[in-house]
């Protein structure tokens, strides 16, 4: 079974193909993950659900991890995710808490600047 470095190495990777089959593997059914400003999603259906609302919007994204750190099963990823809508790339910087166990992400949380998100997908 991988680490849960890797786990979430290879999820960050994976984020790129904006596929949300391929991203649901990535999480255990009772996923929680939360982007602190909004309410958490609560399970694998709800997770999805805001997984799909991103991805839905823009025509490319990447996650670009510049550091990571990990502990047993928590893992902290210091990222800029890159939003394109519309042939125009958005970062956004990011500091992400991932907790894994088993091989899946079990929680996920997302640590950014709610006003840099809204003026990204309101100029797409």
């Amino acid at each position: 079974m991988p680490s849960a470095e890797q786990v979430v190495r290879d999820f960050c990777a994976a984020a790129s193909t904006r596929d949300p089959e391929v991203l649901r593997t990535y999480f255990s059914d009772d996923v929680v993950y939360h982007n602190i400003p909004m309410e958490p999603a609560e399970g694998i259906e709800a997770t999805m659900a805001v997984i799909g609302m991103f991805v839905g919007m823009c025509d490319a994204l990447e996650f670009e991890v510049h550091h990571l750190a990990s502990d047993g099963s928590t893992v902290l990823t210091e990222r800029t995710d890159k939003f394109t809508i519309k042939g125009t790339t958005a970062p956004l910087p990011v500091m992400g808490a991932f907790h894994v166990t088993d091989g899946k992400i079990t929680a996920w949380r997302d640590y950014f600047d709610m006003a840099q998100v809204t003026a990204i997908f309101e100029a797409g």
